[in-house]
């Protein structure tokens, strides 16, 4: 490494990025299994075997509810995350730049900041459509629902986003679940590789449409990550990288933290048991109908009546024989069928409350108020709550920073005026946002509730309600709403307003007769 540690760094390094990434593999295995368990009852192609090929045969699951189920919750932690149309953080100054921005004392420059920060956000937000991270990120969100782990990669210089499925990774966290190190495999083709990593190729290996195994490698020394990457056991040349800790372009992702582990557990292992039973029951039910639609007729082996007769005649043809020669074949397996599908109906429903499907915030009713439905769909969101934030800290607020970086790296960001460095974003979706939401709702109930109140409208604290409605649905009230110095100040125009109009009355009134009698001045006695 060309870069200076500060501490004997031989762990790593003692070793090829390969060897490490095979030596932790045997970690591995037992998340590659439950996810490869868990597509195969919702989305086979989410998480296939490493066998797979283009041409391999897929087994669909013989339900659709774990499909449905993963595509929506996958949809509405997106929707939470990264909401369209509205940036999902904000810039906000930490105390290193409010510091310095106190010393100056000049508040040019703090509205300066404030615009530029504003500036900054447009400018983040409309580079992540732009270069449609939305997708990839949706992807990873779709892992994480199935399989539990994920794995991004922002290149700074290059820009652009990439995905990494479990079984193409390998990690370690410390003890309190911060990762330290990771490698990650890429299969690439020998065309596509840049000069430096061809010349880690012997003249015997190149084959141009043969991938070779790129391997990065990653880890933590101190408050810095390091990275290097490697082909058949070579460093490839100039790819040693280091990257301030909070900075660092790697991302690794999990829905379920669990202690002393270094991957996390995925929202489909916890009903894998009802998706399991569901898919049997389905399976049941569906062979067991087929062999009740299948039409057979049972001839009694005594009777005159030939088969052939039977099947060429006619309507209203005379064939020989007696009524009871010939029976239908019925499987009678009814009351069985409906005791598999009665129980498949309770495990979906089920699976549909804990997978927020829309159908399962409504019951089955003639009537159910809006109130009902309000409160069940709130009740469905706090049962995923701490999804979002675990989220927040490992996906919205370093992928904040390391859009920030690339963008940095390409001057696509503001400069800040000299000595105001220190701006820091702020997660103001998922978890927050819940919260707002759930405020939001105890406002109302109490405006509701003391409606009935006779003076509470003449006790209400009107500004304060406003200001509270406005932060619980993350809009910035004090552009809106008044304080009350400048309400108390209103008011005082006002009232000054309607005296001059009030003094002014009787002047006007006076003229106005005036000129109704010819306009000649009282004769003085």
């Amino acid at each position: 490494m060309n870069s200076t540690t500060t501490k004997d760094t031989s762990f790593y390094t003692e070793t090829s990025a390969k060897s490490r990434y095979n030596k932790l593999v045997a970690d591995r295995q037992p998340y590659i299994d439950r996810a490869e368990r868990n597509a195969k009852l919702t989305i086979p192609l989410l998480f296939p075997k490493d066998t797979m090929t283009a041409s391999t045969d897929i087994e669909t699951p013989y339900q659709s509810v774990g499909a449905r189920g993963v595509n929506n919750l996958s949809s509405k932690i997106m929707l939470a995350l990264f909401p369209p149309n509205e940036p999902f953080f904000r810039l906000d100054m930490g105390q290193k730049a409010k510091g310095q921005l106190e010393q100056t004392g000049s508040a040019d420059v703090d509205t300066k900041i404030s615009q530029l920060m504003g500036i900054m956000e447009n400018d983040i937000m409309s580079h992540i459509e732009a270069s449609r991270y939305r997708i990839t990120i949706n992807e990873a969100v779709l892992q994480l629902v199935d399989a539990g782990n994920a794995l991004l990669f922002l290149p700074p210089k290059e820009g652009g986003i990439k995905m990494y499925r479990l079984n193409n990774y390998v990690i370690v966290r410390d003890g309190i679940g911060d990762w330290i190190e990771l490698v990650a495999k890429d299969n690439i083709s020998y065309s596509a590789l840049p000069p430096e990593a061809q010349a880690c190729m012997s003249e015997g290996d190149i084959e141009p449409d043969k991938n070779c195994e790129v391997y990065t490698h990653v880890y933590l020394d101190g408050d810095t990550y390091y990275m290097y990457q490697e082909l058949n056991d070579t460093v490839i040349a100039d790819s040693d990288q280091q990257f301030p800790k909070d900075k660092v372009p790697w991302i690794p992702l999990r829905l379920r933290k669990m202690d002393n582990e270094s991957y996390g557990r995925s929202f489909v292992d916890e009903y894998y048991g009802d998706l399991k039973t569901l898919n049997s029951l389905s399976k049941a039910i569906v062979e067991l109908a087929t062999l009740s639609a299948f039409a057979l007729f049972l001839l009694n082996p005594g009777s005159t009546l030939r088969p052939d007769k039977l099947k060429n005649a006619q309507s209203g043809d005379f064939v020989r024989g007696k009524e009871n020669d010939i029976v239908a074949f019925q499987v009678n397996k009814t009351a069985d069928l409906n005791v598999a599908f009665q129980q498949a109906q309770d495990i979906q429903s089920r699976l549909s409350f804990a997978f927020l499907l829309n159908s399962a915030v409504q019951r089955n009713a003639e009537r159910v108020t809006a109130e009902e439905v309000r409160y069940v769909a709130n009740e469905l969101e706090d049962s995923v709550g701490n999804i979002y934030s675990l989220l927040s800290l490992e996906l919205q607020l370093p992928l904040v920073k390391c859009v920030m970086a690339q963008m940095t790296a390409q001057g696509e960001l503001p400069d800040l005026p000299q000595g105001t460095e220190g701006i820091e974003p702020k997660i103001v979706t998922g978890m927050e946002a819940l919260g707002r939401g759930h405020d939001l709702t105890k406002i109302e109930q109490f405006l509701q509730a003391c409606a009935v109140i006779p003076d509470f409208q003449q006790r209400l604290k009107s500004g304060n309600v406003m200001m509270q409605i406005g932060t619980s649905i993350g809009l910035n009230a004090d552009e809106l709403v008044m304080n009350d110095e400048e309400y108390a100040a209103q008011q005082q125009q006002q009232q000054q307003m309607a005296l001059e109009q009030a003094a002014a009355s009787p002047v006007a009134q006076g003229l106005m007769n005036g000129g109704a009698s010819g306009g000649q001045a009282p004769q003085q006695k």
